[in-house]
C-alpha cells in the first residue's frame, strides 16, 4: 500500500467490483474479497508502560535503591537514556506521550482536574492532534489500555458522556482502568470501556490493582495472538503505582527493612556514586543543590527519621512490586515467542518524585494537599500498618529528592530536571543493537513519532476528516543504531504551574515560581520578580551550578527564546494556582451542572466522580431522601461521597439516622438522631447550614424525619477544595472505602427501599474567598 494512502485515516476502501449480470453464473469477471486493512509490512508490536511519579534516581537500572529487575533484565539488551524528559506533571505528560504534541498545545497545561477555560489549559484534547492509539489503529493494529487514564475531562467522566475522549473514543479497542489521578489499589473503582466495574476479589483475597491491571493486559495479548496471530498489536499498561497512596503487602516492604536508615543525604551520595559506576551520569557530574527548605537528615530527632525510614522502605517495596507486574507481562510475551517482535518501551516516570507529601510524609494525602501537616507521633504509631488500606502515604519531600538524584527539586517543578528528567528504557531485539546507554536529548513528545517511524506508519494529515496539526515531536529511532548521532532536538521548552525553563543546545534558563509541597493558595510573587538560573548542561550535567551571574547576555537570549515558544505553543497566560483549581467553580472551568441548584438520584445510580456530583463543599446545602424501612428495620447507606481520606455519608446505624462528615481523614464529625426510624415510608432530611466567611468553614446539622427534627450537630471544619481523586457519590451504598468505620467497607448498602436522593444547593457564592490572614488561622487553628 502506497505511504501517502496511510496519510488519510480511515485509510479509503479499494475501489469495488462491478457486477456485470443479473446472475452469478453469467458474472464475466470475478470479484476482489475485501481486503483486510494490515499494518505496513514488518511492522512490530508495540508496548509502552508507564509507572507513575519516579524520580530518575530511584531504580536500580539507574543507580537507585528501589531494585528493578525487569528493568534491568531490559536494558542488558536494549537501551537506557540518561537525558529524556517529560512535563513535571501527569497528566500533560500522558497527553504529549498520546500525541507527540507540547502538552499546551493539546489544551493540556496541568492535570484535567487543574483545567481552566484558558486555550492552553482547557484540558481537552482537541481532534486535530490524533493519538497513537488512533494512527495505530487505522494502520490495522489491535490496540488497548489499560490502568491509569487521567486525560478524560474530569466533567465528561459520567454515564452520559460525550466518550469520544475516553481510551474507546481515542483509539483503544479496549479499556480497563481507571480515569483520574490516582486509586486506591486495594479498592479501586475501574471502567471497563466505559462501563463501572469493581474487582470480585478484596485485599484479603489476595487483591492488587497493579497485578489485575497486568493480568489483564496479559489476558488480552494472549487473546489476540490466539485469534489473529499476524496481527500486531498496541498495548499501553500505565500503573497507578508509584503514586500516592502507596499500598503494598508487607512481604515487599520488609524487604527494605533498614536499608534506608543512613538517611537521604547519604542515599543521594550513594546512588550517584553508582549512577557514575554505571555510566548513567558522567564522571564530573556533581549533587545539585538540595532545596533550603527540606531539613537535613541530621536535623530530624529520632522519632522523624524512624518514620521516614518506614515510609521510604514502603515506597521501594512498592516499586519493585510494580517492576514485577511488568516482568510477568515481559515473560508473558517471551513465552508467545513475540518479545524479539515487540519494540518495549519501559518509562519510570511521568515526572520527577512527588514532593507532595510535605515535610513530615503523611498516611492522608488530601491532609498535606489542603495545607495542613501530618502528625509524625500519630504517623509513628501506624508505621506497622503503612501500605494497608488504613492508610493513604506519600513520603517526606526529603526522599523526594533523594530519588531524583542528581537533580534538584521535584514534581511539579518544570524549571529544574528534578521533575522533567526519567528513565526510559527501551527494547526491540534485533531492532535494537546490543545493549548500551543513550545520551542524546529528548522529550516525551518524541514517543509517538518513534513508534510511527517504527511501525512504518505515516504521521496523519487528515483524521476521521480533521486536518492535523503538525507533530511537535522528533523520531528517536536514529539513536537504535547510532549511539553516536548528534542530538536532533535542540530546543525544548517547560512550563508547569508557573515554573519554567528552556533547554537549546546545552543550556538551560530556568525559574522556579512555587514550592510543590505548598499547593493551598497563597500569596507567590508577579512573575516578573522571578528570579532565572543559567546552566550550560554541556559542562554541568545536573544543573548544579548557576551561571547567570557570569552569562548574563546568553541569560536573556534564553528568556526571549522561552517567550517565543511559549507564545507559539500556548502557554500563556501564566497561572500558578494548584490546589485552588481542583474545585471548578474556583478554577473558572465548565461544571457539569451550570446554575442547576437542585438534582434528584434514584436507587441504585452511583459512580459519580466529583466533577460529575453537586459541589456542596463551602456552601449550605440540603439532603433529602425518601425510603420505606421495613418492620425489622433497615440499617445501611443512603447516600455517600468520598471514602476513608475524605467525603461524608448520610446512613443509618442501629435504627438511627445519622449524618458524618470525615475531613481530610483527620477530623471527624457524626451526628445522630435521637430516636430510632420506625417501620414505614420517611422523608429524611440532612440540612447543612454552612458558616460562611471563607473557604472550609464549619457548619450546623440538622437531621429531620418527616418534617420533624430529630437530631442536631456541629461539624467545625470542611472540605475546602476536594474529597477525593479516586473515591466517588454513591446512593444506597458507599463504594470503595467507608466514610466511616461503623459501617464496614463494601458490605453497607441500605436494607430498606431506597426511591429517591435529592441534594438542594443553596444559592449562595461557593467561591467566596477568604483573606490570607484568615488561612493563616485556619490552618494554625487545627494544625
Amino acid at each position: 500500500m502506497d505511504a501517502r494512502i496511510r496519510e488519510i485515516l480511515p485509510i479509503p476502501e479499494p475501489k469495488r467490483s462491478i457486477p456485470t449480470s443479473m446472475d452469478r453464473k453469467d458474472q464475466t469477471g470475478s470479484f476482489t474479497p475485501v481486503a483486510e486493512l494490515r499494518p505496513p509490512e514488518g511492522a512490530p508490536n508495540v508496548v509502552v508502560v508507564l509507572v507513575d511519579d519516579m524520580g530518575f534516581g530511584a531504580s536500580s537500572a539507574y543507580g537507585g535503591p528501589c531494585e528493578m529487575p525487569t528493568a534491568e533484565r531490559l536494558s542488558e539488551d536494549g537501551l537506557r537514556y540518561n537525558r529524556f524528559h517529560v512535563n513535571a506533571l501527569c497528566s500533560p505528560t500522558r497527553q504529549s506521550l498520546m500525541t507527540g504534541r507540547n502538552h499546551h498545545s493539546v489544551g493540556m497545561g496541568v492535570t484535567s482536574e487543574m483545567a481552566t477555560s484558558a486555550p492552553g489549559y482547557t484540558g481537552f484534547r482537541p481532534d486535530s492532534a490524533a493519538t497513537i492509539a488512533q494512527t495505530l489503529s487505522g494502520n490495522g493494529y489491535s490496540t488497548a489500555a489499560f490502568g491509569k487514564w487521567h486525560q478524560t475531562p474530569p466533567r465528561e467522566v459520567n454515564a452520559s458522556g460525550p466518550f469520544n475522549r475516553w481510551p474507546t473514543g481515542e483509539g483503544f479497542d479496549k479499556f480497563y482502568g481507571f480515569m483520574g489521578a490516582e486509586m486506591n489499589h486495594w479498592y479501586p473503582q475501574l471502567y471497563d470501556g466505559t462501563t463501572p466495574v469493581e474487582p470480585d476479589r478484596r485485599p484479603e483475597d489476595g487483591y492488587h490493582l497493579s497485578e489485575d491491571l497486568v493480568d489483564r493486559a496479559i489476558d488480552w495479548v494472549q487473546l489476540q495472538k490466539t485469534l489473529t496471530p499476524d496481527k500486531p498489536f498496541f498495548s499501553y499498561v500505565a500503573f497507578g503505582a508509584t503514586h500516592a497512596p502507596f499500598h503494598v503487602s508487607p512481604e515487599w516492604k520488609k524487604k527494605y527493612e533498614g536499608r534506608f536508615d543512613v538517611g537521604w543525604n547519604a542515599q543521594r551520595e550513594a546512588t550517584l556514586a553508582r549512577q557514575k559506576e554505571m555510566g548513567i551520569v558522567p564522571e564530573s557530574a556533581d549533587l545539585a543543590p538540595w532545596a533550603s527548605s527540606v531539613p537535613q537528615w541530621d536535623e530530624l530527632d529520632d522519632t522523624e527519621r524512624r518514620v521516614a525510614c518506614s515510609f521510604m522502605e514502603t515506597y521501594a517495596g512498592f516499586a519493585e512490586h510494580t517492576d514485577a507486574q511488568v516482568g510477568r507481562f515481559v515473560d508473558a510475551l517471551d513465552e508467545l515467542g513475540e518479545l524479539e517482535n515487540t519494540l518495549f518501551i519501559y518509562i519510570m516516570g511521568d515526572n520527577g518524585a512527588s514532593g507532595e507529601g510535605g515535610i513530615e510524609g503523611t498516611t492522608r494525602e488530601h491532609l498535606v494537599g489542603h495545607g495542613f501537616t501530618d502528625s509524625t507521633e500519630r504517623m509513628a504509631e501506624q508505621l506497622d500498618s503503612l501500605g494497608d488500606a488504613s492508610t493513604y502515604a506519600i513520603y517526606p519531600v526529603g526522599w523526594a529528592l533523594a530519588m531524583n538524584t542528581p537533580y534538584q527539586w521535584t514534581k511539579q517543578v518544570a524549571s529544574h530536571y528534578g521533575g522533567t528528567r526519567n528513565g526510559i528504557i527501551m527494547h526491540w531485539g534485533s531492532g535494537i543493537d546490543a545493549g548500551g546507554i543513550r545520551d542524546q536529548w529528548h522529550h516525551v513528545i518524541d514517543i509517538a513519532p518513534t513508534i510511527f517511524e517504527a511501525a512504518r506508519v505515516p504521521l496523519p494529515v487528515s483524521v476521521n476528516g480533521v486536518a492535523q496539526q503538525p507533530v511537535e515531536g522528533t523520531s528517536m529511532l536514529y539513536t537504535f543504531k547510532e549511539p553516536w548521532a548528534a542530538d536532533r532536538r535542540r530546543t525544548q521548552y517547560f512550563e508547569m504551574c508557573g515554573n519554567r525553563s528552556i533547554y537549546h543546545e546545552g543550556w538551560t534558563a530556568v525559574t522556579r515560581h512555587g514550592t510543590p509541597w505548598e499547593m493551598v493558595p497563597q500569596e507567590l510573587p508577579s512573575f516578573d520578580e522571578d528570579v532565572w538560573e543559567l546552566y550550560d548542561t554541556t559542562t554541568d550535567w545536573s544543573q548544579a551550578h548557576n551561571l547567570a551571574a557570569d552569562h548574563p547576555d546568553k541569560l536573556r537570549e534564553l528568556q526571549q527564546l522561552f517567550l517565543i515558544e511559549a507564545s507559539k505553543y500556548n502557554v500563556f497566560p501564566l497561572d500558578d494556582r494548584v490546589t485552588e483549581r481542583e474545585n471548578p467553580q474556583l478554577a473558572g472551568r465548565l461544571d457539569l451542572f451550570g446554575d442547576r441548584k437542585s438534582v434528584t438520584y434514584r436507587a441504585g445510580m452511583g459512580r459519580f466522580t466529583e466533577e460529575t456530583a453537586p459541589n456542596v463543599k463551602n456552601r449550605s446545602h440540603t439532603i433529602t431522601a425518601r425510603v420505606d424501612i421495613p418492620d425489622g428495620g433497615a440499617d445501611g447507606v443512603i447516600i455517600a461521597q468520598g471514602g476513608r481520606f475524605g467525603g461524608w455519608s448520610l446512613y443509618v446505624a442501629d435504627g438511627c439516622l445519622r449524618y458524618a462528615y470525615n475531613c481530610y481523614g483527620r477530623d471527624h464529625y457524626t451526628v445522630t438522631s435521637e430516636e430510632r426510624l420506625g417501620a414505614g415510608s420517611h422523608e429524611l432530611r440532612i440540612r447543612f447550614q454552612y458558616d460562611g466567611g471563607g473557604l472550609g468553614k464549619g457548619g450546623h446539622v440538622e437531621l429531620s424525619a418527616d418534617g420533624r427534627i430529630i437530631g442536631e450537630g456541629r461539624v467545625e471544619l470542611t472540605t475546602a477544595y476536594y474529597f477525593s481523586f479516586d473515591e466517588t457519590l454513591n446512593i444506597g451504598v458507599d463504594r470503595g472505602t467507608p466514610v466511616t468505620d461503623e459501617y464496614a467497607a463494601v458490605d453497607n448498602a441500605f436494607a430498606g427501599t431506597l426511591h429517591t436522593v435529592r441534594i438542594d444547593l443553596d444559592g449562595e457564592d461557593p467561591t467566596e474567598q477568604e483573606s490570607e490572614a484568615d488561612r493563616q488561622r485556619r490552618l494554625l487553628a487545627h494544625q
